[in-house]
């Protein structure tokens, strides 16, 4: 824990009252500086990591859109001159909140912004006409969760991987075949599926492996570099959430979905602030399904 300078909008710009923020992979990442050391050489220290929060506004700049007492959720930045979310205070750009979800927490409201981008922002990569099949890896997950929901949301046959202990909630989620995780889970998929899928989200970040899952000319979409050659005509995009930082509009039809329960918000568990060593040990640890919040109050 430590202090920092009060932190004030300029135009464009809103303050946040954290209230929550969530725990992401990224996070440990960016903590043990396994991406961040480039990006941050041009920087003072602290860095403060955490890519989603949710609160309330209490401070707004000029143009904002948002009203000072508005109960918002928000993706944050670590890598920019904003700073990351763990912190009582944040700024962020008004384009990068929007309210939260009728009838969310704020814990539950947190989980949303990052990943819920992320798999938006991987669909949108794929392109995929209504009908079409969707594989996605990690489906248990945060990303892959809502990677499930979103693509059914989008017309999609859904395939999705999933441990026995998974598999209630993978077909939860809406998933229309499940099949077992772990070695061998492009020829299972290939079984379901004999023609291939049309498009693929590695949420599990399996990479080459996965591309006989895949038909000629499909898809496939990383949330991590690649690292491969591609094969019969399959393109690979790797899909960077900061590409959707101010895409209000795309946060926006989040907040909606989750309105109508066509996604589902889960906070696997909460910690205080002191408690971040912990939440990111036991996400490290693997096997969390949900999300990890930091809670404020």
């Amino acid at each position: 824990m430590f202090e920092v300078e009060e932190p004030h909008p300029g135009p464009g710009e809103i303050r946040i009252r954290v209230h929550a923020a969530a725990v992401n992979p990224t996070d440990t990442l960016f903590r043990n500086g396994t991406t961040s050391a480039e990006a941050l050489k041009d920087r003072r220290p602290p860095y403060v990591p955490g890519m989603d929060v949710a609160g309330v506004v209490d401070e707004v700049g000029e143009g904002a859109r948002q009203s000072v007492g508005d109960q918002v959720m928000a993706m944050t930045m670590p890598r920019s001159p904003l700073g990351g979310g763990y912190a009582e205070h944040v700024l962020v750009p008004t384009e990068s909140a929007t309210a939260i979800p009728k009838g969310a927490s704020y814990a539950e409201a947190a989980t949303l912004p990052m990943n819920g981008l992320t798999a938006q922002l991987s669909l949108d990569r794929l392109a995929l006409e209504p009908g079409s099949t969707l594989a996605v890896t990690g489906a248990a997950g945060a990303y892959g969760g809502y990677t499930v929901q979103l693509g059914k949301a989008r017309g999609l046959r859904v395939v999705a991987d999933a441990s026995p202990e998974d598999e209630p909630l993978v077909r939860r989620l809406g998933a229309d075949v499940i099949v077992a995780r772990g070695e061998g889970l492009a020829l299972r998929i290939r079984q379901a599926l004999p023609d291939g899928v049309d498009g693929l989200a590695d949420g599990a970040v399996i990479g080459a492996p996965l591309l006989p899952a895949v038909r000629d000319g499909g898809t496939i979409v990383s949330v991590r570099r690649f690292g491969a050659d591609s094969e019969r005509g399959i393109t690979v995009h790797n899909v960077m959430v900061s590409d959707y930082t101010r895409e209000w509009d795309k946060l926006d039809e989040l907040r909606r979905l989750a309105d109508t329960g066509a996604v589902t918000l889960r906070v696997a568990h909460t910690y205080p602030p002191e408690g971040a060593p912990d939440a990111h040990r036991a996400l490290e640890a693997g096997g969390v399904r949900g999300r990890l919040v930091i809670m404020f109050d």
